[in-house]
């Protein structure tokens, strides 16, 4: 099953179960969604829809983007994503997707970009060994060797130092633990890339077994 939401990282705090278990939260914010397009074998190639999420005001849009936004009656978004799979083929163009499509309790994946941490050692980077913390060593975090001496160059995909993070990542199998409709707020349980404010892509989880799409979301 193959359905998704587009939302925003608003922060983390933490809840208590009926149990009275500490469970850390990250909250999510997911105003509802709207679906720009339908691609079908057709005419694409593939299957999935397109969902547009926080609209941004139509002087930053230019005018192929507003025709694009315009076949959904919708307000330009600034956020544009794709959702895979046919089973969200349920919605119709313009029509408003809520995170009432999952349920509390389900396994989701969360995709988003990743904080960046500017340049960086092999350490860090790579998790490399340091060398001998001992005084006379001479060689503490230094790169190590690079290759083959009879090479005479450093082979490509070789892990140096160089700009850490500001990728693309994805935490498989985190749990909802609640859904808020009135607030638009999702809270997963753990923590998801990226930093406060920054976008992110829950769908479900790849490697478990999720209930089909809420028929209540299709209202």
């Amino acid at each position: 099953m193959a359905k998704g939401i587009l939302g925003r990282k608003i922060g983390m705090t933490q809840i208590f179960s009926a149990e009275g278990e500490l469970i850390p939260v990250t909250v999510i914010d997911v105003t509802p969604n709207v679906i720009l397009q339908k691609k079908t074998l057709e005419t694409d190639g593939y299957q999935a829809v397109q969902l547009g999420y926080s609209d941004k005001p139509e002087r930053l849009t230019n005018k192929p983007a507003m025709g694009h936004f315009s076949k959904a009656n919708t307000n330009p978004k600034r956020f544009v994503k794709e959702i895979a799979g046919e089973e969200m083929h349920v919605f119709e163009v313009g029509q408003e997707v809520k995170a009432n499509i999952f349920s509390e309790g389900e396994m989701v994946d969360v995709t988003g970009i990743s904080k960046g941490k500017g340049f960086q050692g092999g350490i860090k980077r790579h998790n490399f060994r340091t060398g001998p913390a001992a005084h006379g060593s001479g060689y503490h975090r230094g790169i190590g060797s690079l290759g083959s001496i009879d090479a005479g160059r450093i082979f490509k995909g070789r892990k140096m130092p160089g700009r850490m993070g500001g990728e693309r990542v994805t935490v498989q199998n985190l749990m909802i633990e609640k859904i808020d409709l009135e607030k638009n707020v999702m809270l997963i349980r753990g923590n998801v890339p990226g930093a406060k404010n920054s976008y992110l892509i829950i769908t479900n989880a790849v490697k478990a077994n999720n209930p089909a799409i809420n028929p209540e979301a299709l209202n």
